[in-house]
């Protein structure tokens, strides 16, 4: 067990969560591609994060009453110091838009959704 964490301890880059993916949006899809490019590298497929790497964004702690959507715009935008995880500071997401956050922003509401998050 990872006690930082609380998540069992698992080979670094694995995925930190099993995810659930639902029928998407065209919306959504359209965000899965831009998440799969700009954003999976560190968070993983289907945002279920990476061991050692990044934290799941298909996660409690990412409900929209919690980090609402303006939170991915800000994060993506400007980074993020680190606040709720040990994987240290996020860094801007460099050629991205706001058009291209929003879509990602739907394509993980819809993920979390399918996974009991509201």
């Amino acid at each position: 067990m990872n006690a930082a964490t609380k998540q069992p301890a698992s080979s670094s880059g694995s995925p930190l969560v099993s995810v659930t993916v639902p029928a998407l949006s065209e919306t959504a899809e359209a965000g899965k591609a831009v998440f799969d490019a700009k954003c999976a590298e560190c968070h993983g497929a289907n945002a279920a994060g990476q061991d050692g790497i990044a934290p799941p964004l298909v996660h409690k702690i990412y409900e929209p009453g919690h980090h609402g959507d303006a939170s991915f715009h800000l994060a993506a935008r400007n980074g993020v110091r680190a606040h709720h995880w040990p994987f240290g500071n996020m860094p801007p997401v460099e050629g991205i838009d706001d058009v291209e956050i929003e879509r990602i922003v739907t394509y993980v509401r819809e993920l979390q959704r399918a996974n009991g998050i509201f």
